[in-house]
């Protein structure tokens, strides 16, 4: 059996639950080694997941796990953070940007201590994480940047109802266009995976209550998508904004409705699509 990303290390942010765990548990089961990189040393009141409980079922499943406490506003905490993982596993192969801060409010419903932390978050932090990893990606064989972000639109639909989460995203995107482009010619692939329907987590919970789990699809779909992006040769896609349903028709998938939370519903489509 092919396990493309048997001992390599793969830098998982905001993987203490959701997509995030949902990755670090694929790419673990290759036999990676994987840094879960996030807050949540405690469980969150209203929150599952955390770093120490996703180590433990990455190393379940025949990965190694490094949880690192660290807050991806931080500079000090992120440099930390990738020394510590070096010091580990002597290297960073891939790193997947998932960490991400939602508030779906309009421009007066916005705080701005919550726009400041959707784009400390989302933008400045795949930026930091990116800048502080890509030195030990430079030195890696088939190094891999992959951010959970979505096609860039400048359709108004995306704007109207959520400017400040729109700007934020699009940023991290905007990262993808940047660094393929910049780090093409030494093959550190950079691309963006985004879901063609809503995902089930528990973030849902925080937005509140508004969707139906039911018509959502499992991580899962991501985590095997992210699997197959980051089992490419890095040279051969950069730059692409990728999304999960396409990404696994390609590598043959035709059973989609294992993803489902609720095989037979309709299924709700993720913001950010026009088609």
């Amino acid at each position: 059996m092919s396990r493309p990303l048997a001992g390599k290390t793969v830098f998982i942010t905001g993987a203490s639950r959701g997509i995030g765990r949902a990755i670090a548990l694929r790419v673990a089961a290759d036999g990676a080694q994987v840094v879960i990189a996030a807050k949540s040393e405690r469980r969150h009141p209203k929150l599952p997941g955390t770093i120490g409980e996703t180590a433990s079922e990455v190393e379940r499943v025949g990965g190694r796990a490094l949880a690192v406490r660290m807050d991806i506003r931080d500079e000090g905490q992120v440099e930390a953070a990738v020394a510590t993982a070096v010091a580990e596993f002597g290297g960073i192969d891939a790193l997947v940007n998932n960490a991400s801060a939602i508030s779906l409010t309009g421009t007066l419903d916005t705080p701005v201590k919550r726009f400041d932390l959707m784009h400390s978050v989302n933008v400045r932090g795949t930026w930091l994480c990116s800048r502080t990893c890509l030195p030990q990606l430079l030195r890696a064989g088939n190094p891999h940047i992959l951010n959970l972000a979505p096609p860039p639109s400048l359709n108004p639909r995306w704007f109207r109802d959520h400017g400040a989460y729109t700007m934020a995203k699009y940023g991290m995107s905007l990262c993808v266009i940047g660094m393929a482009a910049e780090f093409a010619a030494q093959g550190v692939a950079v691309n963006a995976l985004w879901p063609r329907t809503v995902i089930a987590t528990a973030a849902l919970n925080m937005l509140g209550g508004g969707i139906s789990p039911e018509r959502c699809r499992r991580p899962e779909i991501v985590a095997d998508a992210a699997h197959a992006i980051l089992s490419r040769d890095s040279r051969s896609v950069t730059g692409q904004f990728l999304i999960d349903e396409d990404v696994l028709r390609e590598a043959g998938v035709t059973d989609f409705e294992r993803y489902a939370v609720s095989p037979g519903q309709r299924l709700l489509p993720d913001l950010f699509l026009d088609a």
